[in-house]
C-alpha cells in the first residue's frame, strides 16, 4: 500500500466517522422536534381548553372576584385567630378555677 492509498483510506475513516455523528445527530434532532410538537400540541389543546372553560366570563370581572375570596379568607383566618386565642384563655381560667 503506498502512501497516498493509507492517506486516501484515513481520510476516508474521518469522513465516515464525521458522516456517521452527523447521522446521529440528525437522528437526535429529528427525535426533539418530534417531542416538541407533541408538547406544542399538547399546549394548544390545553389553551383551547382554558379558552373554552373561559368564554364568556370577564376577565376583570374574574380579577376581582379573585380579589374578594382572598380578602374573605384573610378575615376568615384573623377571626379564626380570634377564637383560637379566646378559647387559651377561657381554658386557662378554667384551669385556675380548677386549681
Amino acid at each position: 500500500m503506498s502512501i497516498e492509498t493509507a492517506v486516501v483510506t484515513t481520510d476516508l475513516d474521518r469522513l465516515a466517522e464525521r458522516v456517521e455523528k452527523a447521522a446521529t445527530l440528525v437522528v437526535e434532532l429529528k427525535t426533539k422536534q418530534a417531542q416538541l410538537e407533541a408538547e406544542k400540541a399538547e399546549l394548544a389543546r390545553r389553551l383551547d381548553e382554558t379558552t373554552q372553560k373561559l368564554q364568556g366570563q370577564d376577565p376583570s370581572l374574574l380579577v376581582t372576584e379573585l380579589a374578594s375570596l382572598k380578602k374573605e379568607q384573610r378575615e376568615f383566618l384573623a377571626e379564626r385567630k380570634d377564637v383560637a386565642t379566646r378559647i387559651e384563655a377561657l381554658l386557662k381560667k378554667l384551669d385556675r378555677i380548677d386549681a
